[in-house]
């Protein structure tokens, strides 16, 4: 790695890292959106909702999170009463999650209060900077998949 790219790096780095707390990403008991309820649960809700049932595996593939994490997090999405596990006709190997009418409830909120941050966000970028700066998400989502686990990083401090 060049001086430049490590200096371009560690820019990004830091920039990527001011977004983080900005937007309230780093408070792991409350959604961006002010909402009091863990990130992981709001995008699992968030998945069942958008998709309807869906396996516990391809929840956790969608959230990019391990086996363990899934169950936990189903879990207390079951002790709030917003998931009920569900088996499906010809096979019960596969257990099914689905949205409890208070789930549904849940998820319907989170979206309110989703949509409305997000609007607060777009209205504080100028008109004419809002493709570019649409594009550059896109552009660094579209890096971020094609990275190693972030466990197979070392020294990523901050990720």
């Amino acid at each position: 790695m060049s001086d430049d790219d490590l200096e371009q790096a560690l820019a990004l780095q830091g920039r990527i890292s001011a977004f983080v707390r900005a937007f309230g990403l780093h408070q792991p008991d409350r959604t961006p959106c002010g909402t009091p309820v863990p990130t992981s649960e709001a995008h699992a809700v968030g998945e069942l909702d958008r998709d309807g049932p869906l396996t516990q595996s391809v929840l956790g593939e969608r959230l990019r999170l391990e086996k363990s994490t899934v169950s936990r997090l189903v879990s207390q999405l079951t002790a709030r009463g917003w998931v009920q596990r569900a088996e499906r006709a010809g096979d019960a190997r596969l257990v099914w999650l689905e949205l409890t009418s208070e789930g549904r409830r849940a998820a319907g909120e989170l979206a309110v209060a989703r949509a409305a941050r997000f609007a607060d966000l777009l209205r504080n970028i100028p008109a004419e900077q809002r493709p570019a700066v649409i594009a550059a998400l896109t552009t660094l989502v579209h890096a971020a998949n094609r990275q190693p686990s972030a466990a197979a990083v070392s020294g990523a401090a901050g990720g």
